[in-house]
Parts: structure tokens; C-alpha cells; sequence
């Protein structure tokens, strides 16, 4: 048994285990025994990956989601992901390893704040990235993931004006490619993707002239600029499959290269590195909290749970179902 209320204060399980336990064969003993499944995103830690039942994108997880038939999913990554499973799937025991792995871009869009700004424009449809905490989703029309957002987008009449929250440069990103003058964005942005150095990424490109330079829409316009293709995480893997070159510097979230080199191991992909860092890659702090020992014994105890309010979860689900019925 666990103490609940302590596991509440600190966001997850801390209890010593065996060192000679094998986490690996350990979660997928506990998998089986207790019919449960593992969903994790791309930017996850590799072993973590490895051991999921299902590694995608947030659109692709929250479309695997309402296939589910068990009543236990553990999700590896962060908590606007697990209350998205909770919404779809509301009798379900929605389990997050670590409830501190939150979302920089989540928690740019406060849901006061969001409100008074929807309320000044009365006669705007809302479309909100699935990058925001379930009350968000509570005020919009209809979500978006990277990899439908420009789909969604053109679903809305032309003469209709658009809130697209929370990120700002996905936002103005699709505003300019689609000549949507009439679309308000906000202020939001992903610590990571905001966080890839122009200067740096033009010094990776003198030292690898022959790789191309492929980024996610949420980096700033003057990565995108330099950029041979831009795409969602699952788009950005897909066209390093297809494609016919060998060398790619990638900007996005580092373990999404993990993906990359399991489908194509004779190619070469190469990591933007951050600004202002000594480091060689850009990882996500919220989606690298989750580790193989938080996962079995989140698994092992079936907590720490994601808990939503009737309300939120039925005025919620709309917005993403209209999500997924656009792909």
C-alpha cells in the first residue's frame, strides 16, 4: 500500500526498489496481469518507448485512445495527454506516472486570462492546440494537433474570424501560409522549439552542407525560414522515411530521433542544439520526468490517477472529438 496524501504532495511514487529487479520485465509482467496498456509519445526517454504498447503523436494518441478496450492505461508523457485520454475515455483509470510533467505551452494559456480574451470576441470560432490543460479545452470550438491544425483551419469558412491558441508560432505560422488575415493568436510558446538557435543551426549547416534541415511549426519563423520541410513530429519521422537523403538536421524534440534511427538506421540525423547551452540536443524537462521506475511502480499501484469533473470532461470532449474527425 501507498500513502495517497504524500504521493499527492510530491506527484509521484517514491519508494526503494530491489536493485536486482528487472524494470523492464517487471512492467510487462504487470502489463499482462493487470490487462493494461502503455501509451507514450515520441519525446520520451528511448526505454520508454521501447516498452509502450503504443508510441505516437498527440493526435495519433488520442485517436489510439478510443480504441481502447482496458479499463488501465498508464500514458508516458504529460498531463494535458492523460486528461485528453480521461476526456475520451472517462471510465477508464487514466494513470500519469509523474503529475509534475506538465507543458510549458499548457500553462501559457491561463484559463481566466483565456476567457476575458474570448469574451472580447464573441463572434470568433476558438480552435486550441491539444497542448492545453482540459479547462482550456472547456472554451473552444474545436482542438488541433501539428499534424491537423492546417486542416482544421481550413474547415472554417474563410469570412469566419479564429482564435488559435496557445502557440504563437504554429499560429503564425499557419496564418501566413493560409492567408487567414482574420485570425487572432496568442502569446503562447513551447520552452523547447522556442529555445533552437538560428546561429547555431547555420553552424550545423556549414559543417553538414549535404544534410536538410527539417523543423516542427512550433520554432520561431527564422528557423522555419531555413527549413527543407516543416512538420508535426509524426510527419517530420515520415518524411525521413520516404525521403531520399541521408543526413538530416533535426529540429524538434530530441526523442523523436530514437523513432528516426529505428526506421532508418543507414541515415544520419543530427540534433539543432538550444541556445545559450553546452548541450548537444533539446530535450523536453516535463516529458523526461517520466522514468522506467516511475512507470512500474505507477503501473505496480495503478496511481497516481488523472481526475477530471463530470463537466469539464463532457464540455471538453466536443472540441477533440471534432479533432479527430478531421485527419
Amino acid at each position: 500500500m501507498i500513502n495517497k496524501e504524500s504521493v499527492d504532495k510530491l506527484g509521484y511514487i517514491d519508494e526503494p526498489i530491489d536493485s536486482g529487479i528487472n524494470l523492464v520485465n517487471e512492467i510487462n509482467r504487470l502489463k499482462v496481469e493487470k490487462n493494461a496498456v502503455i501509451l507514450a509519445h515520441y519525446y520520451q526517454s528511448p526505454e520508454i518507448q521501447d516498452i509502450a504498447d503504443f508510441v505516437g503523436d498527440s493526435l495519433a494518441l488520442a485517436v489510439k485512445a478510443t480504441t481502447l478496450k482496458s479499463k488501465l492505461i498508464i500514458f508516458a508523457g504529460v498531463k494535458f495527454m492523460g486528461e485528453t485520454t480521461k476526456i475520451l475515455l472517462p471510465d477508464a483509470k487514466i494513470v500519469l506516472p509523474d503529475m509534475n510533467a506538465g507543458c510549458s505551452l499548457a500553462d501559457s494559456c491561463n484559463y481566466n486570462d483565456f476567457k476575458s480574451f474570448k469574451e472580447k470576441y464573441p463572434d470568433h470560432i476558438v480552435i486550441t492546440y491539444v497542448n492545453t490543460n482540459a479547462d482550456i479545452k472547456t472554451l473552444s470550438d474545436i482542438c488541433c494537433t501539428s499534424s491537423n491544425a492546417e486542416k482544421v483551419i481550413e474547415s472554417i469558412p474563410k469570412e469566419k474570424p479564429i482564435i488559435f491558441a496557445p502557440d504563437r508560432n504554429l499560429g503564425n505560422y499557419l496564418k501566413n501560409k493560409l492567408k487567414r488575415e482574420n485570425m487572432l493568436i496568442w502569446d503562447g510558446f513551447c520552452h523547447v522549439h522556442q529555445r533552437f538557435s538560428l546561429e547555431r543551426l547555420i553552424e550545423l549547416k556549414k559543417k553538414n552542407p549535404n544534410a536538410k534541415i527539417i523543423a516542427h511549426p512550433e520554432c520561431q519563423k527564422t528557423v522555419l525560414i531555413m527549413a527543407d520541410y516543416i512538420g508535426s513530429t509524426s510527419q517530420l519521422i515520415d518524411f525521413t522515411i520516404n525521403d531520399s537523403s541521408t543526413s538530416y538536421l533535426v529540429a524538434t524534440e530530441y526523442g523523436v530521433i530514437h523513432q528516426m534511427k529505428k526506421h532508418s538506421p543507414e541515415k544520419d540525423f543530427i540534433p539543432v542544439p538550444p541556445d545559450n547551452s553546452t548541450c548537444a540536443c533539446n530535450d523536453c524537462i516535463y516529458m523526461k520526468m517520466i522514468t522506467l521506475k516511475k512507470l512500474y511502480l505507477s503501473l505496480k499501484y495503478e496511481y497516481p490517477v488523472v481526475e477530471l469533473s463530470p463537466d469539464v470532461i463532457t464540455k471538453a470532449k466536443l472540441p477533440i472529438e471534432r479533432m479527430i474527425a478531421i485527419r
